[in-house]
């Protein structure tokens, strides 16, 4: 009998959909792994398609293609001596479409499992186009029973309780986990918790990648049958480690150690706009992306994580003063543009606002200025870049943050124009704190420069929109510190007025951003895909009416 059993754990970047690239990859990693002499090969779920796949697993077709790759795929695995390879992939069971785990061997596949817990709430919908299989059996492999539970498979101790009755020696997780904050932290409690019902060890195998709003950050483990952390992986890169068993009786003792540094909560929010970006744009195969450069922190921030993904050549920034802007932030602007080394234009809007003015005086007429002109100054931006992005094929990234968001103060068809919005998720106190911590730090993989890159006068100055005189943030919304907490409670932790309330908060003014946290649905639901970072972004996770008159300060 074998007492020995090695694993080459493989965190990889799939590309959701192009199933022969997915499969392309998969093999370089194989042939990597044969040359380490390891026994099996472990990729993430639905490696051979990506994930979320969505609708486009209810294509027949597509199905049929990724089963086909596969059985092409299998044929790696041919001769005595090498490796298996296990990988995920949509399966038609008789005319069931499920979430399959593979074991591809001796140049066929040799054995299937289902998904059993299919995740149905947050940014999940699995049961709208899968069926959820029966509760696994251990798939028997050189001598091993491998216990293999697909992803939520793990969150339960259904699976795992099923594995162990039926003498499963380890336990393998293929997954496809999205990355919000302190989601590393949940992901190894629940771990944690199969291993102590079970005494097996447990190997936990992520994918690495942006897909639209979700980012995946990788962060694989290993966790031995003592409940120590043995394996770390990294996060944000892809990466391939090999972990090693020997069977000591009835237990399968780990070998293997490794700890790949953890990064902090700054650089991990930083990271993953990058990755969120890099992949949306790189993916989609855009040739770069078009910022508008005002001079304020958000944009700043935006610019400076656009050159961190995909490098200064492929970031073009453009000023577009009006009559409000300031001789301060013009400067910090082409600081701004300077210090990060991108293309830098300026195009003056005066004209065409002159000649929205001259169009509308008319209809005008006795009517004093008030936010329509204001917003007519923010949609002539949104024009001008969607010009230049048309022309040129760059894509605009917008720069309204997650508290503007919340509140409605970003304009539609306005600087809420664009393709994809990194700073969606990220609340202003974090903008802050962001462009501080990357003007002291550069993020791993970052292709950006070292050193100052958003001029500190951005980082200190009061944030104003600069769409009239004199003004500032601070006229109309409460002191950021205090608007973000409201904002949290409301959106991330769905609290009644009366509980923000006892936090020491205003009645009158939590009411205030109760509704216009509503009121701004319509904006939201119009508003471009950005990077999922907290526990409920706008988009997936959170799906609210617009047509909704309900407000918890109501009295009833």
């Amino acid at each position: 009998m074998k007492n020995d059993l090695s694993i080459y754990l493989v965190q990889f970047n799939p590309s959701l959909g192009a199933v022969a690239g997915n499969c392309e990859k998969i093999a370089a990693y194989y042939g990597l792994a044969s040359a380490e002499n390891v026994d099996l090969v472990l990729t993430p779920e639905l490696s051979i398609t990506g994930y979320p796949l969505e609708d486009l697993v209810l294509k027949p077709h597509f199905v049929q293609e990724a089963m086909r790759a596969i059985h092409a795929l299998a044929s790696i695995t041919e001769g005595e001596n090498e490796p298996g390879l296990i990988v995920g992939c949509p399966w038609d069971d008789n005319g069931t479409l499920r979430n399959a785990i593979l074991l591809l061997a001796g140049g066929i596949v040799q054995q299937v499992r289902y998904k059993h817990e299919l995740p149905n709430y947050g940014v999940f919908d699995e049961k709208r186009v899968f069926a959820a299989g029966p509760l696994p059996e251990p798939i028997v492999f050189k001598g091993f029973k491998l216990g293999v539970m697909i992803c939520e498979d793990m969150w339960f101790d259904g699976c795992t309780l099923a594995l162990k009755k039926a003498g499963a020696e380890v336990l393998l997780v293929p997954t496809c986990s999205p990355f919000e904050m302190d989601k590393q932290i949940e992901r190894q409690k629940h771990a944690l918790k199969r291993v102590e019902e079970s005494g097996l060890p447990l190997v936990f195998c992520n994918q690495i990648c942006g897909q639209d709003e979700l980012v995946f950050d990788g962060s694989s483990f290993v966790i031995a049958s003592d409940c120590n952390v043995a394996v770390q992986m990294k996060s944000w890169a892809e990466e391939a480690f090999v972990v090693r068993w020997e069977r000591q009786g009835h237990v399968l003792a780990l070998l293997s150690s490794y700890n790949a540094p953890r990064p902090d909560r700054m650089e991990t929010i930083y990271q993953a706009m990058m990755l969120g970006l890099r992949d949306y744009v790189l993916k989609n195969r855009f040739p770069g992306v078009l910022i508008g450069l005002s001079g304020g922190i958000d944009s700043a921030l935006t610019a400076a994580v656009a050159v961190d993904a995909l490098g200064a050549d492929k970031v073009h920034c453009v000023m577009m003063p009006s009559r409000y802007t300031s001789g301060e932030s013009l400067s910090d602007a082409e600081k701004c543009a300077k210090a990060l080394g991108v293309r830098y234009d300026t195009i003056a809007i005066k004209p065409g606002v002159d000649a929205f003015d001259d169009m509308l005086s008319n209809a005008f007429t006795g009517l004093k200025p008030d936010t329509t002109e204001e917003n007519i100054q923010s949609r002539l931006r949104g024009l001008i870049l969607m010009a230049l992005s048309n022309k040129f094929g760059h894509m605009v990234v917008t720069t309204g943050n997650k508290s503007e968001m919340s509140v409605g103060y970003a304009t539609l068809y306005g600087d809420m124009c664009g393709g994809y919005n990194v700073l969606k998720d990220v609340y202003k106190t974090d903008v802050f704190a962001l462009s501080s911590w990357r003007n002291s730090s550069v993020p791993a993989g970052a292709l950006g420069p070292v050193g100052e890159v958003i001029p500190a006068n951005i980082i200190t100055k009061p944030p104003s929109a600069e769409l009239r005189d004199d003004q500032k943030d601070a006229d109309s919304l409460p002191p950021y510190e205090a608007l973000d907490d409201m904002l949290s409670c409301l959106v991330d932790r769905e609290m009644s007025v009366d509980e923000i309330v006892a936090r020491g908060h205003e009645r009158s003014e939590v009411a205030r951003i109760e509704h216009l946290l509503y009121i701004a649905e319509y904006k939201r639901r119009q508003a471009p895909p950005g990077v999922k970072i907290t526990r409920k972004n706008f988009g997936r996770d959170r799906r609210y009416p617009i047509t909704n008159g309900y407000r918890s300060a109501r009295k009833t």
